[in-house]
């Protein structure tokens, strides 16, 4: 049967990759052997997955995917995967009181790991209320989804190979993708490589402080853990205190890490190839260097003077002027990069300081890094645009193109980006509205801070928000239909909305 999308394509290859999925669940079929608990749970959805992936692999067609399939299919990838898991954390809340056990709260989990979101709904957590495999298995959907689900697979298997550039182009975060070699399936790898490589280097650092004596509880267990949700940007913490529950010497270690999270990966590419002129002339670089240090300084300002005694750090001997700065580097590398990490309860800090995180939060990461946001690079094309028009005002014969360092941007591609800005705050701003009245409608009210902070904090997969919501918060208060709101936005907001939004437009499944 012709039809505009061969669903079937897409479909059948989504099976593929729910199959692979399995491999990852060994992670936490690991730690539930060697602590003992949750043990049957990751043996039933390992089983359970590798059937659903081959039965649904039986509907290929045989086809060629083309363009619209490869959006269906990433699209529907990524909300299958948060789907499938979402099944461990349902099976082990079975017949106990655990949050999870209701299925929207799991897939809201699921999502805000996958998505690299780092939203919580699990009220308590820590390994004293779930199980240590159940704790990691939420640490590994954020290692996952953290450089990109498709671009892993795109690197593993060659029949996505032939369509590589597209299929990591709708998912990989930014609006360009650098071509690293000219097989795409060799840049997937090599990304994969630098990503994997970073995250054994954090976890080494981590557990060497251990050992030294400085972070008494960041054992190997912690270690792991923490690497898996750092160089993603997840957020995903052991603790109930985020990363305050650690040592000042492990918030110190985290945050350069959080900062190259932020960073285009394919810039480490011209680094370790000795190519570092190349790195510092980027002109998204040093924008995301440059905005990162400015915010940092306003932040630290306002805390150093306001000495701050939400600040406070139990156990530390630093003084307000290193803890003030440790705190505003944390929280901006934090923020801007969407990690959603936290060494203070920011949600208390004075209402400047607050405003300062708010303005982090919509700048974002960098193109081709694991952070969410707007991009730098958006901000960049979007700001010259307007600077040009405004000459234009002025001389309305001259040609002024849009340049970023020596390369001009194309007319298409600064529609492009316009575009995408104007859906997103569009996008934001309903969504925000939204989720002020649906938790008015059954009796909590939301501050508009809390309400802004949750639409931001999850189309731009950063996590926490403020108030009732902020770092040592949860979701879980929030009624069902805002939870499935906001698993929608990170849905979309890991994609970049357009992945998302698109195949649900007419004009998509028609010639």
């Amino acid at each position: 049967m012709n039809t505009v999308v061969d669903w079937r394509k897409s479909v059948a290859l989504t099976g593929t990759v729910v199959k692979f999925l399995s491999v990852a669940m060994l992670v936490p079929l690991v730690v539930a052997l060697v602590y003992g608990e949750d043990v049957g749970v990751f043996g039933v959805s390992i089983v359970g997955t590798v059937l659903l992936g081959l039965a649904v692999e039986q509907l290929d067609p045989g086809t060629e995917l083309r363009e619209r399939e490869a959006l269906l299919f990433v699209a529907l990838t990524w909300f299958v995967v948060a789907v499938v898991g979402a099944v461990p954390y349902v099976l082990a809340g079975w017949g106990t009181a655990s949050t999870l056990a209701d299925p929207v709260n799991a897939l809201f989990e699921s999502m805000s790991g996958f998505s690299t979101t780092g939203a919580t709904v699990m009220g308590e957590i820590g390994t004293d209320r779930h199980s240590h495999a159940i704790m990691m298995w939420r640490q590994v959907t954020q290692w996952l989804g953290g450089m990109g689900i498709i671009v892993l697979m795109v690197a593993i298997l060659p029949e996505l190979a032939v369509n590589g550039a597209q299929l990591i182009s709708e998912e990989a975060p930014g609006p360009t993708l650098e071509k690293l070699t000219p097989r795409i399936s060799e840049t997937a790898r090599i990304l994969w490589q630098a990503y994997f490589a970073f995250t054994v280097l954090l976890a080494v650092l981590l557990y060497g402080l251990h050992l030294a004596g400085y972070a008494p509880n960041m054992d190997l267990y912690n270690s792991v853990a923490h690497a898996f949700s750092t160089l993603p940007t997840g957020g995903f913490s052991t603790k109930p205190a985020s990363i305050a529950a650690f040592s000042a010497a492990v918030q110190w270690v985290i945050i350069p890490f959080m900062v190259v999270a932020g960073t285009n990966f394919a810039l480490f590419w011209y680094l370790f190839d000795g190519e570092v002129r190349t790195v510092f002339e980027d002109t998204e670089f040093r924008a995301y260097a440059g905005a990162t240090a400015v915010f940092t300084a306003v932040l630290f300002g306002l805390l150093f003077s306001g000495a701050a005694p939400a600040l406070a750090n139990g156990g530390t001997t630093e003084g307000a002027f290193a803890n003030a700065l440790r705190q505003a580097a944390f929280q901006v590398g934090s923020l801007m990069n969407s990690t959603g990490y936290a060494t203070s309860d920011f949600a208390q800090w004075e209402a400047h300081s607050q405003l300062v995180l708010l303005l982090v939060m919509f700048v974002g990461g960098s193109a081709g890094s694991t952070g969410g946001g707007i991009k730098v690079v958006r901000w960049l094309i979007v700001l010259k645009t307007l600077r040009r028009e405004l000459f234009h005002a002025s001389h309305p014969d001259a040609v002024r193109p849009v340049r970023l360092g020596d390369v001009v941007v194309d007319e298409e591609a600064i529609r492009g980006v316009v575009g995408f800005t104007l859906l997103y705050l569009l996008v934001f701003g309903f969504a925000a509205v939204f989720i002020a009245l649906d938790a008015t409608r059954v009796g909590i009210p939301l501050t508009p801070m809390e309400a802004v902070g949750a639409s931001l904090a999850a189309i731009g997969n950063i996590g926490p928000a403020f108030g009732r919501l902020g770092p040592f918060g949860s979701y879980l208060m929030l009624p069902d239909t805002t939870k499935v709101v906001m698993i929608l936005l990170m849905w979309a907001g890991r994609l970049e909305i357009i992945t998302v939004l698109v195949v649900f437009t007419r004009s998509f499944w028609q010639r």
